[in-house]
């Protein structure tokens, strides 16, 4: 069985806002990759910010399923910007949708970004076997006009550092905007991977928060970090890997609570998946 992860962060962005835990984000997942599920250094890619381009991080993914076979592990972990697009057709005509996306380090509101369809169209070339999973920790925005107040943790960080929260939400310009306004309750969500094809009980999606919210990007346990991705880590260490998904998105979720973030994380796939350790394919039956 092959394993591979690509692992993308970025905090600071050419020419857009700046984030400040996403790099935390990368060097935490990967060693628990490394300490509890066996990955070695040559199985693991990282971008982070300048070498986080789309044509990077696009390369990368391409690297993940290439060659991939019937058991192997994939893993694609982002933490960064997000948005979303009410995209135009072939013919720059409005389609009747607004498309998540998210933001590489070269990100402009002029293509240069990562759809669901790009997504899509390398994880629909994974065989049936292949196990898949995918953390996003950005915004999945649904009105994507408003930020979220997310409180203030107890610990606020350094003295005079800039706000203990903020969230990784890009705000999408006038222009963009106007493309949509007064249509939001008309138009279909579309989420990063809802196309993507193949086998379902080995495609799984983290994302950071729900449809209608914005991913914290906080300081907590004396670093910056993503508020999802740190409490992800900090529960696979603490149970030594040995928690289901399904315990292991309720322990995410009340540590979230408990330090004063609203976001709620999403877990999509099947229940038998579910009910399998973390980052473990679930055990097929055999058929009588």
């Amino acid at each position: 069985m092959a394993r591979r992860a690509v692992l993308v962060g970025i905090n600071d962005y050419r020419g857009i806002s700046d984030l400040r835990g996403c790099v935390n984000d990368v060097t935490n997942m990967r060693d628990i990759l490394r300490s509890y599920l066996g990955f070695k250094n040559t199985d693991i890619r990282v971008a982070t910010d300048s070498r986080a381009t789309k044509a990077g991080i696009l390369a990368r993914l391409k690297w993940l399923v290439s060659g991939a076979k019937a058991g192997d592990f994939l893993i694609f972990h982002y933490s960064g910007h997000g948005s979303q697009i009410r995209d135009r057709g072939e013919q720059d005509e409005l389609e009747d949708g607004m498309d998540e996306l998210i933001c590489p380090y070269d990100f402009d509101w002029n293509g240069t970004y990562i759809l669901d369809d790009d997504l899509n169209a390398i994880f629909k070339t994974l065989p049936k076997g292949v196990l898949l999973e995918v953390f996003l920790d950005s915004c999945h925005s649904g009105t994507g006009l408003r930020d979220v107040d997310f409180g203030r943790p107890a610990d606020l960080g350094p003295a005079g550092a800039p706000p203990a929260s903020i969230p990784r939400y890009l705000p999408p310009p006038v222009d963009i905007v106007c493309r949509h306004e007064g249509e939001e309750d008309e138009l279909k969500q579309v989420k990063l991977l809802d196309g993507m094809r193949g086998d379902p009980i080995h495609h799984i999606l983290w994302a950071g928060c729900r449809s209608d919210q914005t991913s914290a990007d906080a300081f907590i346990g004396g670093a910056y970090n993503g508020a999802f991705s740190y409490y992800f880590c900090h529960h696979m260490r603490r149970s030594n890997g040995q928690l289901s998904r399904k315990e292991l998105l309720s322990r995410i979720r009340a540590s979230l609570r408990h330090g004063g973030y609203s976001q709620v994380p999403q877990l999509e796939t099947e229940a038998t998946v579910r009910a399998a350790r973390s980052l473990t394919a679930p055990e097929r039956k055999a058929k009588k």
